[in-house]
């Protein structure tokens, strides 16, 4: 997008507000969405199988791959700022009502709901941040963006399972819930939607008709994204279980990955910008991956756990550097007329892996134990290298 007179009125204070309002949004859906897992000691400890337990922790995604092709119509039609505030505000009052409900019924509807809010977050901030950063500057933005995910997972490692051992399950939605209610406060109060150019007929055309360039790249984000759940879901009952960790311990860890995953996330982001390639970085990102997932696999199979956590540690921070690369080359590649659709149908693929990760993998773990759920998420990693895209954009 190229910066029109409206743009050069925005401060780049100002774009810095709305990137850490988008993060901010971003980081209570990502608790809300990747911190339900953190409930599993909670309710397997109560007499849930480990089946059961991921399918209900699975929900908030499920509501969130639902609807974020829908968000995205509804960005691309209206703007961001509307469905950034009605979306966290929705999140909001789904938390909260979980937290008062003793319907098991009823709660899980509520972690559906909440999901479906959440969703509203994943294209929309990231159209604010490439509708109002430049090009050379927005591959360190989107990636600032993307630290949402890993902080998000990362604060949820820390809280909700402290929560729900001294406060009940229901309870522990209140943490992304009230800073939902937060973010839709502020992004009322500090979100402009970025201008669009003229649109032209070119600018409007289905980009998905005659180039697979963006399918490919969807692909190779479903891929990438078995690691990096695998890891968020089961790692700290691995810790927990295989290892002998308190689940304090493990969470502490949990957390020291997930911010050390946000700091990859900008570093890759400012690696794209100096090289002036989204996809080239990318593809190195998962050559890394498989790597490290395959020798993850090996230690954890081997029990050398003086080994094995420390390559878990590594694993968690490249599983997630790729996110941002492939978020900002689909929004660049969609164009600002379809960015919205995009990133909802990026999301929506990711998501519904992620949702499908507690229960399969849940089940495998159950039958052959922790390292063969890693081993397969490394295989995945490696169907996405020859995926990747050699054009197509920066």
């Amino acid at each position: 997008m190229r910066p029109t007179a409206e743009v050069t009125r925005i401060s780049d204070g100002r774009r810095w507000l709305m990137l850490a309002l988008g993060v901010f949004a971003q980081t209570s859906s990502s608790i809300f969405i990747h911190g339900t897992p953190f409930l599993l000691p909670a309710l397997t400890a109560r007499g849930d199988s480990l089946f059961a337990a991921g399918a209900l922790v699975a929900l908030p995604t499920v509501g969130l791959v639902c609807t974020l092709i829908a968000w995205g119509y509804v960005v691309d039609r209206i703007g961001e700022r509307i469905v950034l505030v009605a979306g966290t505000a929705l999140m909001f009052v789904a938390g909260v009502a979980a937290a008062l409900v003793d319907n098991p019924i009823a709660f899980g509807a509520l972690l559906f709901l909440g999901g479906v809010g959440a969703a509203s977050s994943n294209g929309a901030s990231g159209r604010v941040i490439v509708g109002w950063f430049p090009p050379d500057r927005r591959g360190l933005a989107m990636g600032i963006r993307q630290t949402a995910q890993p902080l998000g997972v990362g604060l949820a490692a820390l809280s909700i399972p402290w929560v729900a051992a001294h406060h009940g399950i229901p309870a522990a939605l209140l943490v992304p819930a009230l800073m939902a209610g937060v973010a839709a406060v502020g992004c009322l109060a500090g979100i402009v939607d970025p201008p669009r150019p003229p649109a032209k007929s070119a600018d409007r055309a289905n980009p998905y008709r005659g180039d697979s360039t963006l399918w490919r790249i969807h692909a190779v984000s479903i891929l990438l994204v078995f690691p990096q759940a695998t890891l968020w879901t089961f790692a700290l009952l691995w810790l927990h279980r295989d290892l002998g960790w308190s689940l304090a311990a493990a969470g502490a860890l949990m957390t020291v990955t997930q911010f050390l995953g946000a700091a990859g996330r900008i570093g890759a982001g400012a690696w794209s910008d100096r090289v002036g390639s989204r996809l080239g970085p990318l593809r190195q990102v998962a050559v890394a991956a498989v790597v490290v997932m395959a020798a993850l696999t090996v230690t954890a199979w081997t029990g050398w756990w003086w080994l094995a956590v420390p390559l878990m540690v590594a694993a968690s921070v490249i599983s997630v550097s790729d996110n941002g690369l492939a978020f900002t080359a689909v929004a660049e590649i969609a164009g600002p007329f379809w960015s919205g659709r995009g990133l909802g149908v990026q999301n929506t693929g990711q998501n519904l892996a992620i949702a499908a990760v507690p229960p399969v993998f849940g089940l495998l773990i159950t039958a052959t134990g922790f390292s063969a759920a890693f081993a397969v998420a490394a295989i995945a990693a490696a169907a996405a290298i020859p995926l990747v895209p050699r054009a197509g954009g920066k």
